[in-house]
């Protein structure tokens, strides 16, 4: 007797959906400085399908390394998307869009100050001092786009996530 499979098809169909649709929203918003969904969907997604997230966020980062290329940007992704699934799980029984909307800008204020943490370690070949200075001037540098990928984060959160919630209230199994 043949061992029952841990994936199914239709969890197959439903993590294709799943990176589907961050990826489509990524490109449709690809035009507005640092303002995306990227962030909401992996929050909503991981409220409402949890552990299926481990296998969403890693093809969503060979999607995205695919289409632009696997430079020292998709490090950080390496390590800055699952980190937020996993915080989102560790806080998944809350329920108050301002908890979400708190999160979700938080995340995005410190965006830049994660990935930095790629540009230390490069920087490092030369020496730990000239790695941390690297990454501190890229993470400065950045400031700015994080405070709008902050405020994007915030407002889309607030606006979208009771509607969202209730709708995958429905479709969610």
């Amino acid at each position: 007797m043949a061992g029952k499979s841990l994936v199914t098809i239709k969890d197959i169909t439903l993590i294709g959906m799943m990176v589907a649709i961050i990826e489509l929203c990524k490109v449709a918003m690809g035009f507005l400085p640092n303002i995306e969904l990227t962030s909401f969907w992996i929050i909503m997604f991981t409220l409402f399908f949890g552990r299926k997230m481990m296998l969403v966020v890693p093809v969503f980062l060979l999607i995205e390394g695919a289409m632009y290329g696997f430079g020292m940007w998709w490090i950080s992704y390496l390590y800055v998307w699952p980190l937020l699934s996993l915080v989102t799980w560790w806080c998944r029984r809350q329920q108050s869009v301002w908890f979400w909307s708190i999160l979700s800008g938080a995340f995005g204020l410190f965006f830049g100050f994660l990935c930095a943490f790629t540009t230390v370690a490069m920087g490092s070949v030369d020496g730990i001092r000239n790695g941390l200075y690297a990454g501190f001037v890229w993470w400065v540098a950045g400031i700015p786009w994080d405070i709008a990928h902050c405020a994007g984060n915030f407002v889309l959160m607030l606006v979208m996530y009771q509607p969202i919630r209730r709708i995958m209230k429905n479709i969610s199994y």
